[in-house]
């Protein structure tokens, strides 16, 4: 068990560092780029593996990879973007869009719909994790100036 972790922490690690280097972030954040989208993705395979419901486990990443961007974007003095467009990669379900778009193409509509919803309750769970991160850094931020001022 602990080999196929240690594949999947791989394999995400090096596509999410791979699109850093598509979506041409800087070089000096490759390995947090990669790291963000591994942690992302360690989590959801753990919350998969302990039966949790797949678009709460895309949440809860998703959730994770923007608070590690929001640290590491203060940390590395970069855009905050640097940090989620690559970590939320691994999570992206961009294989089942393409299996609805598959199955309508081959006329087999239920299922079309059915994975083309499922791919839309997962993409609007990465959203709503990065909002809600956003929410939560807003609420610590002012709760900071509050204390502070």
């Amino acid at each position: 068990m602990a080999i196929r972790y240690l594949e999947q922490l791989l394999a995400s690690f090096i596509g999410t560092a791979a699109f850093g280097v598509l979506f041409q972030v800087p070089r000096q954040t490759l390995v947090q780029c990669g790291l963000a989208g591994m942690a992302g993705w360690l989590l959801n395979y753990a919350l998969m593996r302990l039966s949790v419901d797949l678009a709460i486990a895309t949440w809860a990443s998703a959730f994770l990879v923007a608070l590690l961007a929001h640290g590491m974007a203060i940390r590395f003095k970069v855009p905050v973007t640097v940090f989620i467009v690559s970590g939320i990669i691994p999570l992206v379900p961009g294989g089942m869009a393409y299996d609805a778009m598959r199955k309508a193409v081959q006329n087999d509509y239920e299922a079309a719909v059915q994975l083309a919803a499922k791919a839309f309750m997962l993409s609007g769970a990465i959203a709503v994790g990065l909002v809600f991160s956003e929410v939560v850094q807003q609420i610590a931020r002012s709760a900071r100036a509050r204390q502070n001022g």
